[in-house]
């Protein structure tokens, strides 16, 4: 009898197991990485932005959301030629924050950076808390053709079930963020 349990378990656990696929690496397509800003963030990728609090990681995002969204290149470029052809287009962002407040912080810090206003958008979640996986993250990427999202402390957003100190929690929430970046070639920051 208990060589018959002891078969069913292994029957069981072989047909849950999934089926063994391997890449063979010579196989795989080189892509070129596309940088919003070189080397440090590249387009449809997540990047994290570390740093104790008060060193200037909002203001310096900030600043780089105006400069998009007025079409500038994030850093001075040397050109020999007044090349109007390769200049930058303005892009959408959606900037999500849940430490600042967007009339008393947000818009002042964007108004004084000289950001193009009516190109930085705010998922409205006041009735419904966002959370990383959240489907209306992707359709607000799509549907405005943003270049880039800021979430903003990433933590905040990870939802209620989700516990930031275990890895098998987080890890599938940070991984459909990144299929996001990957589909939509949005960088997320």
């Amino acid at each position: 009898m208990e060589n018959k349990v002891t078969e069913a378990k292994k029957t069981v656990q072989k047909r849950m197991e999934p089926k063994l696929k391997l890449i063979n690496m010579d196989k795989v397509e080189v892509e070129q990485i596309e940088w919003l800003l070189y080397p440090f963030i590249p387009y449809g990728k997540v990047t994290i932005i570390q740093g104790d609090p008060g060193e200037g990681k909002t203001t310096m995002v900030l600043q780089i959301i105006a400069k998009l969204t007025r079409g500038e290149a994030i850093l001075p470029t040397v050109s020999l030629t007044d090349d109007k052809e390769n200049a930058e287009v303005p892009v959408n962002v959606i900037y999500q924050t849940a430490e600042d407040g967007l009339g008393d912080t947000v818009k002042p810090r964007l108004v004084s950076s000289g950001a193009d206003l009516q190109r930085v958008l705010v998922i409205d979640d006041a009735e419904n808390p966002l959370t990383l996986a959240d489907d209306r993250i992707e359709k607000a990427i799509r549907e405005n053709n943003a270049k880039l999202m800021v979430i903003d402390p990433l933590q905040a957003f990870l939802g209620a079930n989700v516990d930031m100190n275990r890895a098998n929690e987080v890890r599938p929430v940070f991984r459909k963020l990144a299929d996001i970046a990957q589909s939509t070639g949005c960088a997320i920051v």
